[in-house]
């Protein structure tokens, strides 16, 4: 099997496809035909990565046709050099989710940047990803070649019985984080908490943190890859060496006065099917249920929508469990049918004056 085809799953036949529309269907057709061609639904492949944590729950869970391997992580909607989604159907077919950002602006609102703004993945961790931590914008533009920093949340999908994650740490300043480093304390140093299925968690810039062995998560971030890794278990890679860390990074960024979360429940109202999970300057994120038929009409310029669960019909394309697709600027109210639950994500033409995680509870 070549590089592509690792990365896109050896091709996925439509009969078992989560993508909600086979190739050559044309996403603009909507049923009622009153969407312009160039408005439709844009569905796209979305790309696998293997990963030393990874596992093979995603073909289990959503039926994705993996590739050999242990594979972490879903690039569902990506427009990321390492890894930019295909479009599938429709006029856009052969181009990639990049393209239609530099050439198809209108699509998204007429947004400025030169990077799609969000990334939308699904991490399944067979085993505890490193302890780590990302940049701000700030820091990523100077330190990384202008990349964007890395602000992400997590909807947790799946969680074994007993399973926990790390968010935060206890260290008060870089000189006590350094020395708890050193000595290896990890125990006095990480804040670790257990993890259900329906939790969710706001992972700022500058908060240490780590998915653990039998997790699932859905996750929406900034379009960025940049890690920096405290502690990855002196484990070895296939080749017999350890991954790189990258403590003197991680001292830079780390926000020392951040108060850790002693958990990940939702405590955001439910109004009408739909909770608000965070409002921030990145990007805000909703859980919508379906029940019957509803229609979604939010004044942002795009969507990224991740189906959960369930089955049932966007604007006309059938969708299930394991299906990603982005609604275009101009589309209009959003027509949902079926019994499903979806993660809807979306950036602001101008940032929002609050944050807002609706979630967890913090140590006082």
């Amino acid at each position: 099997m070549g590089r592509e085809d690792f990365l896109r799953g050896g091709g996925m036949p439509p009969s078992v496809a989560p993508y909600g529309v086979e190739r050559g269907v044309g996403m603009g057709e909507t049923r009622d035909d009153t969407v312009d061609a160039k408005r439709g639904l844009i569905f796209m492949e979305p790309l696998f990565h293997e990963k030393i944590w990874g596992g093979r729950r995603l073909e289990s869970e959503y039926g994705y046709r993996l590739p050999d391997g242990a594979i972490g992580e879903c690039w569902a909607i990506s427009a990321h050099a390492a890894g930019d989604c295909p479009i599938v159907g429709g006029p856009f077919e052969g181009t990639t989710l990049s393209g239609l950002w530099r050439d198809h602006r209108e699509l998204f609102g007429g947004l400025p940047g030169d990077q799609f703004p969000l990334l939308i993945k699904i991490l399944d961790a067979d085993s505890d990803l490193s302890i780590q931590v990302h940049p701000d914008d700030a820091y990523a533009a100077v330190h990384e070649g202008g990349s964007l920093g890395k602000c992400e949340c997590w909807y947790v999908l799946h969680a074994d019985p007993g399973a926990t994650i790390v968010v935060g740490q206890r260290a008060h300043d870089r000189e006590e984080f350094s020395s708890l480093v050193g000595q290896g304390a990890w125990d006095r140093l990480l804040n670790v908490v257990p993890v259900h299925a329906g939790d969710f968690f706001q992972i700022d810039p500058g908060t240490v943190h780590a998915i653990k062995a039998g997790t699932m998560v859905l996750e929406t971030q900034q379009s960025s890859d940049v890690t920096y890794r405290v502690y990855d278990y002196d484990r070895l890679q296939p080749d017999g060496t350890k991954r790189e860390l990258h403590i003197a990074q991680s001292l830079d960024v780390i926000d020392y006065d951040a108060e850790p979360l002693t958990s990940g429940r939702i405590v955001a109202p439910e109004v009408d099917g739909v909770t608000t999970l965070v409002e921030c300057s990145r990007y805000t994120v909703l859980r919508v249920r379906v029940q019957g038929e509803r229609d979604l009409d939010l004044d942002c310029p795009f969507l990224c929508v991740s189906v959960i669960d369930g089955t049932g019909e966007a604007a006309g394309h059938p969708v299930r469990k394991g299906s990603h697709f982005v609604v275009p600027s101009g589309f209009g109210k959003l027509t949902l049918k079926g019994g499903m639950e979806l993660i809807v994500s979306y950036v602001h033409r101008v940032a929002p004056p609050v944050v807002l995680p609706w979630c967890g509870m913090r140590l006082p």
